[in-house]
């Protein structure tokens, strides 16, 4: 007989990088929603929306959509941007951001990024600006927001659109105000898996400009002109409908509303556990050859998304031998991000080397992010920390 194979019992367990925090809240959500018999866009997600806009502001307009990345495609074409236009973003970003400028037939232009923050240069876009520059896609890096004055001050200055990418920054609050109410022309924030808050998979797009949403609105649903929603709920004949673009399917479900309006009610609380545990790693770590990602300055505020460090010249190791070797006491990490420039695509279609990008290419090399989710315990930072120290002593 073959014994079966038992993990001993002093084996911790394995800690991700980043975890959802779904309770029994969501779950009923869910239930009732199935039980409803609405399950695709309908009545939850019109609340998601209308609460998720009374948590920002009043006077903004938001528009569901199934992933960030919908989202920002669908504030792209709302915006015009088409074929021949250029579109400034940083090269320290997931591909999304890139992709759809791609998705348009524009050209997506790299530019690096600020060594303290990682976030966007003001600097390097003012200095890739052209006559083809129509957009620029600020990312807040980690839940740390851009110099958006800087930024907003080139684009007014330029005739620009701005574009926010917050799947970081919920709730990042930049000189007073919360993202999502600054002066760009549109935000878009994910709740994918990982994030602040999630739904699965969705995204949400935040405007002030009553057109724009109501393009994106549109443009979501196959730029059909009457609202899928009201169509359905109508007491009267309602099978007549126009469609008046060619557009996307790009709707978030009832299902996952659900889980968003009960994720949005606990993100205060969520907040304040990120909080917790950021101070904790600034606490824990301080001595070590390591970077420490900067606090929000006064009167801003950091939504924690992400706990990214950075290995100093003083550290005894490389990244990856310092990924490797937390990876063999069960302690996930992750890289956030590996630049644009240095995936084939970007770096072939664009013609792109290193060298145009110091700033990101010194740190790429050096980071890593750890571990940092509302379900982590004290006792798991504990065990990340002790882990870290032993690593780098």
């Amino acid at each position: 007989m073959i014994e079966p194979l038992v993990a001993p019992a002093d084996v911790s367990p394995f800690l991700p990088f980043a975890l959802p925090d779904i309770g029994e809240e969501e779950i009923a959500e869910v239930v009732a929603c199935l039980r409803s018999g609405w399950v695709t866009t309908g009545p939850k997600t019109r609340q998601f929306e209308q609460e998720f806009a009374a948590y920002l502001d009043a006077n903004v307009e938001t528009v569901s959509v199934n992933s960030a990345t919908a989202g920002l495609h669908l504030a792209l074409e709302a915006l015009g941007i088409g074929p021949g236009d250029e579109v400034i973003l940083p090269t320290m970003t997931f591909t999304a951001t890139a992709e759809v400028v791609r998705y348009l037939g524009a050209q997506p232009v790299l530019v690096d990024v600020e060594p303290d923050t990682l976030n966007l240069s003001a600097a390097a876009v003012d200095a890739a600006i052209t006559p083809r520059t129509k957009a620029v896609i600020a990312v807040h890096y980690a839940g740390l927001a851009c110099d958006m004055d800087a930024i907003l001050a080139l684009a007014a200055e330029h005739g620009l659109r701005v574009i926010e990418d917050a799947a970081h920054a919920l709730p990042t609050v930049y000189k007073g105000r919360l993202v999502g109410t600054l002066g760009s022309d549109v935000t878009v924030f994910s709740f994918y898996a990982n994030k602040t808050m999630t739904t699965g998979e969705g995204g949400m797009v935040v405007t002030r400009d009553a057109a724009l949403a109501a393009r994106v609105r549109m443009m979501r649903i196959h730029g059909i002109k009457q609202d899928a929603f009201a169509r359905y709920t109508s007491t009267t004949p309602a099978w007549f409908y126009e469609v008046v673009a060619a557009g996307f399917k790009y709707n978030l479900t009832d299902i996952a509303a659900a889980i968003g309006v009960q994720q949005l009610r606990k993100l205060d609380r969520f907040l304040l556990r990120r909080r917790q545990l950021a101070r904790g790693y600034a606490d824990g770590l301080a001595g070590l050859p390591l970077q420490l990602p900067p606090d929000a300055p006064p009167n801003s505020g950091h939504a924690w998304h992400l706990y990214p460090v950075r290995l100093t010249k003083a550290a005894t190791l490389g990244r990856d031998e310092m990924i490797a070797a937390l990876s063999q006491q069960r302690i996930g990490t992750s890289v956030h991000f590996i630049p644009l420039h240095r995936h084939p695509y970007w770096r072939d279609s664009c013609n792109l080397s290193p060298d145009q990008f110091p700033v990101a290419e010194a740190n790429y090399h050096s980071m890593l992010t750890l571990p940092l989710y509302t379900k982590m315990s004290d006792a798991d930072q504990a065990r990340v920390i002790a882990a870290v120290r032993a690593t780098l002593s």
